[in-house]
């Protein structure tokens, strides 16, 4: 069975990570998923693309318990993947011919926050929060933490929260500018339809200029990104990691 689910309707894709059972975790076959239903929608005459997911978690990020099960002699290679289809993932998010409205509800955690930082508009549902646990893990921040989020909230909010551990629930991800729309919990996906149909009947020209102005330099994203990845591939091997997973596989 496929992690990703998508499909094309009135001009408005959808995409739906589809791993409910492991919370939607970040693993190989999700991120290549997700990168072949963008390069389809990509193609297509879609005008707006909705980025949502199925169970009670939106994302939380990289699977601890696979990154634990993994030999540490084969722990390098298995982030490559990992680490490295995510930041290819949030590449095409951001060069997306159209714009993108994510639909977020339950936990997103670690490096999934990147899929919500790289999509152009973001709706939150009651009982939607964010936190990093990198600190508690023993990883090193990846999915555009220290690249994205700083500019979507301030280099010093994302670092507090970053080194703190803090959790952002719906309200303050709305009140910071993580998000730019509130819904209730089990309206989000309305709310966020609402909006792309909005969007779908802009002006073609107009929403592309405004995307080419607006959007994050690619470059300089993409330097921030490899810096992470390169951060991560070293902190993944050490014994502060393989203590952090252990702890945090017992909790």
């Amino acid at each position: 069975m496929s992690a990703v689910r998508s499909g094309i309707e009135d001009r408005i894709a959808r995409v739906t990570l589809d791993r409910p059972e492991r919370h939607n975790a970040l693993v190989p076959e999700l991120l290549c998923g997700l990168r072949a239903a963008l390069a389809e929608i990509r193609a297509s005459d879609a005008r707006v693309l909705i980025l949502d997911a199925s169970g009670p978690s939106f994302s939380t990020g990289g699977d601890v318990a696979a990154f634990a099960d993994t030999a540490r002699s084969d722990r390098k290679a298995y982030a490559q993947q990992v680490v490295g289809e995510l930041n290819a993932t949030l590449l095409d998010l951001l060069e997306m011919p159209m714009p993108t409205v994510v639909a977020v509800h339950g936990m997103v955690t670690g490096g999934s926050v990147g899929l919500v930082l790289a999509c152009d508009i973001a709706v939150v549902g009651d009982g939607a929060s964010f936190a990093p646990w990198y600190t508690v893990v023993g990883f090193s921040p990846d999915g555009g933490w220290t690249t994205l989020m700083p500019e979507r909230i301030g280099r010093a909010r994302a670092l507090d929260i970053q080194l703190t551990n803090r959790r952002l629930d719906a309200d303050e991800a709305y009140r910071l500018g993580l998000a730019q729309y509130r819904a209730g919990a089990h309206d989000t996906g309305i709310r966020a339809l609402e909006v792309a149909r909005v969007i779908r009947a802009a002006r073609a020209g107009s929403v592309a200029h405004t995307l080419a102005l607006t959007r994050p330099d690619r470059t300089t994203v993409a330097a921030g990104l490899e810096a992470e990845y390169r951060h991560f591939l070293e902190q993944i091997v050490s014994d502060e990691a393989d203590r952090g997973m252990a702890a945090f596989i017992k909790r």
